[in-house]
């Protein structure tokens, strides 16, 4: 199960925590530190603030205000998930902001305390929308956080929707796997880069251009373009200069088997003409087969140049993905 929290960073931030799970949730933007939303869940009014879905109706698991099995504060409290096999979907209001022109930072932590098997821990920032039927299929403009499923899925999801679709990163980024807190951060920057910690430590960074496919690839391949006639792809060839021993092909694959001998009781009225058994030849050599030598006419695997791709239109505000945040939610599986 699952719990969240919220912490302050030397930053402003938008923060929430969570339980069997412990998540942590941060959101602020650099310039002027502006804090745009922050959830401890230490007022005893986090209810107030935070709608649970009723989107899997009754597959919406139940939640609970918790320090966790294990912790260092018995007062330090987050929500927590509480029943195997549900769905979690919660969501509170944020004052409206879009991230143009300023460094936006997510951040939350989260808690495993049961060995997970399969579950995921993810924060969405996103429109305002209907809270009682808020959910996966509602409208989102970042996504973010750890997904774990079995030995294949253990990634941390960075999602952005762009111009109506969901992108993925297309870096692979592990996630922590053990039972104690780790803190998630999503650092989106206005010069179309980013970075993602875990921990507070740096674990993946780049650009936005090149690690998602919101954009058409600057460069793609000549279409026009096809491999000449000639070019030749093939690294060895035969050895024009070897040539088939004479007689080769004059030794047979099998032969009778010198040493057969005819049994004392066969009886050639009765059993037929005795035949000896056939065995494999020794001196049989196969199929002959020139030897290879490189090719002194090959000219590598032909591939077609690349040109300007004509479809492809820069943004400089390809990191502008929130453009009128209402609601920062979990969608949890358990």
């Amino acid at each position: 199960s699952m719990m969240a929290s919220g912490t302050q960073q030397r930053q402003a931030a938008m923060s929430t925590r969570f339980g069997q799970s412990l998540l942590l949730l941060s959101l602020f933007a650099a310039a002027g530190a502006e804090v745009f939303f922050q959830e401890d869940f230490d007022d005893g009014k986090w209810e107030s603030r935070w709608v649970k879905s009723k989107f899997k109706s009754s597959d919406e698991g139940p939640w609970e205000l918790s320090a966790g099995k294990n912790y260092g504060d018995a007062n330090n409290k987050g929500i927590k998930t509480m029943t195997d096999y549900r769905w979690y979907d919660i969501s509170a209001k944020t004052p409206s902001f879009n991230n143009k022109g300023k460094k936006l930072v997510l951040q939350y932590t989260v808690k495993h305390e049961q060995n997970l098997d399969c579950g995921g821990g993810y924060i969405k920032l996103a429109p305002m929308s209907d809270q009682a039927k808020w959910g996966g299929d509602s409208e989102y403009s970042i996504m973010f956080g750890p997904d774990i499923c079995g030995y294949s899925t253990k990634k941390v999801h960075v999602i952005f929707t762009y111009k109506g679709k969901n992108h993925l990163i297309k870096k692979e980024i592990k996630p922590e796997t053990d039972e104690l807190t780790h803190i998630y951060t999503l650092i989106l920057n206005p010069d179309n880069t980013y970075e993602v910690q875990i921990d507070l430590n740096k674990v993946e960074s780049g650009s936005l251009l090149e690690d998602w496919d919101m954009l058409p690839p600057k460069k793609i391949k000549d279409p026009k373009s096809f491999k000449p006639d000639d070019w030749d792809e093939n690294e060895e060839i035969d050895d024009p200069n070897d040539k088939k021993p004479e007689g080769w092909d004059d030794i047979p694959k099998q032969i009778v088997d010198p040493d057969a001998k005819k049994p004392d009781d066969w009886d050639d009225e009765s059993d037929g003409e005795w035949e000896p058994p056939m065995i494999d030849n020794p001196k049989y050599q196969g199929e002959w087969k020139a030897k290879r030598i490189k090719n002194p006419a090959y000219k590598g695997k032909w591939e077609a140049p690349e040109i300007d791709n004509p479809d492809f239109v820069d943004d400089p505000e390809l990191y502008h993905v929130v453009k009128d945040n209402g609601l920062v939610g979990f969608e949890l599986w358990q």
